[in-house]
């Protein structure tokens, strides 16, 4: 190496020699020339002496050029960013994060695990993409207009006592009792490494055996600070589907809680010339005694989870969900998280009904029949008790009587 400096200043001594003949008099053919031949013998010598210094350094390497977004990019990239949180594609041109090898990684085994292939694929995702952007902008369109300044209010352990933890990855789940439930407890379960398939898991297993953190059992900075950089999930379902569907499960089928806990002061309350066996058993209750008890401000038994609008369950307004999902499209919107969030490519979300599995599944028909057992008053005062829910979540009248 230091023979190579010497060879250098040895060929910066012949420039100047060489610029030195230069300023004297003589054809200007002839400076041009000389001139030529000594610029061209300095670039050689130091191309010669950059090539040692690589060899003996393999590491350095010259910068590359950036590699700025395409439309393709904007397209088929799914970026899911270190902290967790679920985000829409890159932007073109955009200030997102970069996408590194993780994130290419993950991104192939989205492509790999979805449905659709080539462009339709694409088209997919960018459809789920939007109607999640859609939802977050409702809800909060909603929370400035009916519940400004929630979002700025600090968050009580109580306020978070529906959320389950799953810190690998990174995701904080809002139980909504007969949007799912059951199910994501099982997801979660399995991504907790507590089973290892959703299948094994038995529905009592799920609910009062799972060993799942709920998000109020840590301090306050480990609350703020999943709050802060975790995926914020809620699953919602059409509000009196939804309640349809708590009743047949806790008054129409046997039940050791429901039935002495809330049937017995039900019918004690609200039925005429109740039998002793009704108000010992607590079994029997109709679809208006539940009504009744559920828009009395005096019930004589408390509110419960099953029932109790989403609105006041989760708290939306003040923990800003990143990912609002809908038990309508409960299998392909539950596999587009899991894919986006990261999660292994064998795990999808179950479909099967455990509880009652011979019974049909609640639907807008169903909860129709259901309703129609009211009159207009009672279906506007149901409607008024779960208002908050139809606006946020965005679903329509269920009776075009309503207001």
């Amino acid at each position: 190496m230091i023979l190579e400096v010497r060879r250098l200043q040895d060929s910066l001594c012949v420039r100047r020699k060489l610029l030195s003949l230069a300023m004297r008099p003589a054809p200007s053919l002839w400076v041009l020339v000389l001139l030529g031949v000594g610029s061209l013998m300095l670039l050689v010598r130091l191309q010669d002496l950059t090539d040692p210094v690589l060899q003996q350094n393999p590491g350095v390497q010259l910068p590359a050029a950036p590699k700025w977004p395409t439309k393709k990019d904007a397209v088929e990239l799914m970026e899911v960013v270190p902290t967790g949180r679920f985000l829409s594609p890159v932007g073109f041109l955009g200030s997102r994060p970069p996408v590194t090898k993780r994130h290419r990684k993950l991104l192939k085994s989205v492509s790999a695990s979805s449905a659709p292939a080539g462009g339709e694929e694409a088209v997919v995702q960018q459809r789920l993409v939007r109607t999640q952007e859609s939802r977050r902008r409702l809800l909060a369109e909603v929370c400035s207009k009916y519940q400004a300044g929630v979002g700025q209010q600090p968050v009580s352990q109580r306020q978070v006592s529906r959320i389950y933890v799953e810190d690998q990855l990174r995701l904080l789940y809002c139980e909504v009792p007969k949007a799912g439930c059951s199910n994501w407890k099982r997801v979660l379960m399995v991504l907790g490494g507590t089973a290892s398939s959703t299948r094994d898991i038995p529905h009592d297993a799920a609910h009062y055996a799972n060993h799942l953190r709920r998000l109020e059992s840590y301090d306050r900075g480990g609350i703020a600070q999943r709050l802060r950089s975790y995926t914020k999930v809620l699953f919602v379902r059409e509000p009196f589907e939804r309640l349809v569907s708590a009743f047949r499960d806790k008054f129409e089928s046997p039940n050791s809680y429901y039935h002495p806990v809330f049937g017995r002061p039900i019918i004690s309350r609200y039925r005429v010339n109740a039998t002793l066996t009704a108000l010992r058993s607590g079994t029997g209750v109709t679809f208006r005694e539940f009504i009744q008890y559920l828009l009395d401000v005096r019930r004589p038994v408390g509110m419960d989870i099953h029932w109790q609008p989403v609105s006041q369950l989760c708290n939306p307004c003040l923990l800003r969900y990143d990912f609002i999902g809908r038990f309508e499209d409960l299998e392909e919107e539950a596999n587009f998280l899991l894919r986006s969030v990261g999660a292994p490519a064998n795990l999808t979300f179950p479909d099967f009904k455990d509880r009652n599995p011979l019974a049909e599944r609640t639907s807008s028909r169903i909860t129709q029949k259901y309703f129609s057992q009211l009159n207009a008053t009672e279906r506007q005062r149901a409607f008024d008790f779960y208002y908050m829910d139809y606006l946020m979540f965005n679903y329509s009248k269920p009776f075009q009587d309503l207001h």
